[in-house]
């Protein structure tokens, strides 16, 4: 089963970075007098996010738990690449350019490499095939604040059922890069945030030095996950039903590292344009396998389920009742 835990770090720090947020429609920037729409918003985001350099530290709190994080990221307009290192917790050091993705783990000297799908603006967020967001989300702007020493414009996207969490977004004013960003439960309850504590803007962050670490593996133990893609129908499985506004994104099935005997696991993944949903699917085994759960961290939240052979962990940034929905769903073709 994946790790909650690591889900919700990964995601965090995916919500400040922009990294390769999926293209939208392309708007025309409204005058200033004018209300700037959801898509608007999102737009300017990801523009921000293309077009800045900049460094800081950056603080994520959902529920209990508070880690930190040291994040250089640049971008030339087309290859984006970035640098996180934690500042709490066990040391790592995780280097991306584009979805290669390489993390360092100091202590035990090794080093794990993967290809990530494109993550975006907001957990987990992928490329979808359709702009359906005004469709479940509206968009209010309700003030300016200051975030990290930066005046930056505060709006909340809010959704239009239950299905799906809100959002408020502290967004730099001159340049729309996002700075602060809280996710949002019954009631605004916040249910995570995550904020720069502190940030410069255009700062001297080098491609070619970011390359050159990430290239640099000399001392560690290298292993590479094993991911092929795939479809649910080729793996046996479909959704008897789907659930409204999420859109199958992708499928891979996954082993654990390069020439391990593991059988390996599905991963499919579903999108509405904000949040996402994964469903993982591998054979069950008694002794990996425990008790059938609901758990969350922060905005995070999964469903473990038996489904006869197999076991399967529905994962995402979205309500409980929204991962039982897919759960429910899912069934063997054969």
């Amino acid at each position: 089963m994946p790790s909650v835990r690591r889900w919700t770090v990964v995601a965090a720090v995916s919500v400040l970075t922009g990294l390769a947020m999926p293209v939208m429609a392309q708007s025309t920037a409204p005058a200033a007098s004018e209300t700037r729409s959801i898509n608007d918003w999102l737009t300017r985001m990801h523009e921000a996010s293309r077009q800045r350099a900049y460094q800081g530290t950056l603080v994520v709190s959902a529920g209990s738990a508070m880690s930190a994080s040291r994040i250089w990221h640049v971008c030339d307009g087309v290859q984006q690449m970035e640098r996180v290192e934690t500042l709490t917790g066990a040391p790592r050091t995780t280097l991306r350019r584009n979805s290669e993705v390489i993390t360092f783990a100091p202590e035990t000297k090794t080093a794990w490499v993967e290809k990530r799908e494109s993550l975006g603006l907001f957990p987990e967020l992928l490329r979808t095939p359709r702009n359906a967001i005004p469709a479940f989300y509206d968009v209010r702007e309700t003030g300016v604040d200051r975030v990290a020493g930066h005046k930056a414009d505060r709006i909340e996207i809010v959704p239009r059922d239950e299905l799906r969490f809100g959002y408020r977004i502290w967004a730099e004013k001159n340049s729309g890069l996002v700075v602060k960003m809280q996710t949002l439960g019954e009631r605004g309850v916040v249910l995570e945030q995550v904020a720069f504590s502190e940030l410069q803007l255009d700062a001297p962050v080098r491609m070619d030095k970011l390359s050159q670490q990430m290239n640099d593996t000399k001392g560690y133990d290298v292993q590479r996950s094993v991911q092929k893609k795939t479809t649910p129908d080729a793996e046996g499985w479909r959704l008897k039903e789907s659930v409204p506004g999420f859109a199958s994104m992708s499928c891979y099935t996954r082993g654990s590292v390069a020439g391990s005997t593991e059988a390996p696991g599905m991963q499919w993944v579903f999108s509405d344009g904000l949040a996402s949903v994964s469903l993982f699917v591998e054979a069950f085994d008694a002794s990996r396998h425990g008790e059938e759960k609901v758990a969350s961290v922060g905005a995070t939240h999964s469903v473990t389920r038996r489904l006869d052979k197999h076991w399967l962990t529905v994962l995402g940034e979205v309500p409980p009742a929204t991962l039982r929905r897919f759960a429910d769903a899912l069934e063997r073709t054969r």
